[in-house]
């Protein structure tokens, strides 16, 4: 049988227990004194990449990775300026935006509160009257009306009774009409017109007789409602519409008011030092007529009554403690052509200038509010305006001569300065104790049923403003 040769010996593998490897140069393993402590770790060249870092190379080798957005690096440059200094919208560690926070809703509303208090802090009187104009003034006053004022439209014929009684409220400057029968008036001369259109008339044509209507009703607005008159302006517009010599003597007296010449009998005005107007609404009521003069020329017959509401100016108070004025006799009929009275004029009830005052005004008036309280002066004039036939007389077209009359309710006795001067409950019987009682009558300026009293000339009362 054959016989097994004994195997070629293997070659050494280094393990010899002198460390030699038949592979080195010097037959020895260059491994043999290797350490792999940490300093040999930290003094590595190169260095393994972790297994997430190896599996996101892989990966984004077939598909690159998308930015999404919101995140910025080194190599993006300077963030880009926002206008108006807007801070951009966060974002999380992802670059994700962040849900907004919803604003706590208790912190603007007690900012508003506060300012609130602020403001009402500040104006005590518009708050204390505004609390009464709508729960009652705390003086007996009845609560402002909550619905809406109904429209009271002009006249067209005489009324047959004054305007019933409006709940007594107390009036301020948000509510100066408040307890007036005017509060629903017009307050355009333009709404008025004559019941009937008027055709010709002695020598005037339709047209001329209806440009004289016109002219009026400029006139009207110019005198008693041209707001810078009402405030204590020259009339310059309504001096301008009349003829020479009535427009001479309005002058005058404007230049030297007196009992004789008062301009009031021309224009309505209030020293603003005393009384300023609350707004620039008048209230008027009336109306228009037109017929001839049995000379061939016309007549426009004008009968009106305005309303005007006031606030104290700064010497209100200091007037009303002023000592008042001793009576001026007065004229039993103002002279002259027109004259701004023409003949009889009145004034509160008397013959040639006596003006009324509320009944009660120097009753002491319970929690003043300032000069958050307003009154009314009211004034009716009725005045007739004359176009002469220009062939018979000598006159300049498109001029006016005028014959009126006027009462005037509210406004002081005996002050004959070219102003009307209303009286306030806040500065009555404030210095002094209470004054006599007028010695005149009572009467209600309200009532246009009746025609002008023809009084004595004493101050009367008025039952109310």
């Amino acid at each position: 049988m054959p016989i097994a040769e004994d195997p070629e010996p293997r070659p050494s593998e280094g393990r010899e227990p002198d460390g030699t490897a038949p592979t080195g140069p010097d037959g020895k393993d260059p491994f043999a004194d290797l350490v792999l402590d940490e300093e040999f770790v930290r003094g590595a060249s190169v260095k393994e990449q972790t297994g997430r870092t190896r599996m996101l190379a892989a990966q984004w080798k077939h598909t690159p990775p998308v930015d999404p957005g919101g995140r910025r690096s080194v190599n993006d440059g300077p963030a880009p300026k926002k206008r108006f200094a807007r801070k951009g919208r966060p974002v999380d560690a992802w670059g994700n935006p962040r849900p907004r926070r919803s604003l706590e809703w208790r912190t603007p509303l007690f900012v508003l509160l506060a300012v609130a208090l602020v403001l009402a802090a500040l104006n005590v009187d518009g708050l204390r009257s505004w609390y009464s104009t709508r729960f009652g003034d705390g003086s007996g006053g009845t609560p402002a009306a909550s619905g809406p004022v109904p429209t009271v439209a002009p006249e067209t014929a005489r009324p047959t009774a004054a305007p019933s009684a409006a709940a007594e409220q107390r009036p301020t400057v948000d509510h100066p009409w408040a307890g007036s029968p005017a509060e629903g008036w017009p307050t355009d001369i333009a709404a008025f017109a004559p019941k009937e259109t008027p055709g010709a008339v002695g020598v005037f044509t339709a047209e001329e007789v209806a440009e004289q209507v016109e002219l009026v009703k400029q006139y009207l607005a110019a005198a008693n409602l041209d707001p810078a008159v009402v405030a204590g302006g020259r009339p310059t517009a309504a001096l301008a519409m009349l003829d020479a010599d009535e427009q001479n003597s309005a002058v005058k007296a404007l230049a030297k008011p007196s009992a004789e010449t008062d301009p009031t009998h021309w224009f309505t005005r209030f020293d603003p030092a005393e009384a300023i107007p609350v707004n620039s609404t008048v209230k008027l009521q009336g109306m228009l007529t037109v017929e001839g003069d049995g000379e061939k020329g016309v007549l426009v017959h004008a009968d009106f009554t305005y309303v005007y509401a006031l606030r104290p100016g700064p010497d209100a108070a200091k007037r009303a403690a002023a000592p008042k004025p001793t009576p001026t006799p007065r004229p039993s009929t103002p002279g002259g052509k027109g004259g701004g009275g023409g003949t009889g004029g009145t004034n509160g009830g008397g013959t040639g200038g006596g003006t009324a005052r509320p009944v009660g005004w120097t009753v002491p008036a319970a929690d003043v509010a300032g000069d958050t309280w307003t009154t009314r002066t009211v004034v009716r004039r009725v005045e007739t305006f004359r176009f002469y036939d220009p062939k018979r007389f000598n006159v300049i077209p498109k001029k006016l001569n005028i014959n009126s009359r006027s009462e005037i309710g509210n406004s002081a006795c005996d002050v004959y300065d070219g102003y009307l001067h209303p009286q306030f409950d806040q500065f009555a019987a404030s210095f002094g104790g209470p004054e006599p009682a007028p010695s005149g009558t009572a009467s209600d300026p309200y009532d246009r049923s009746k025609d002008l009293s023809e009084g004595d000339g004493e101050c009367g009362t008025v039952t109310r403003s």
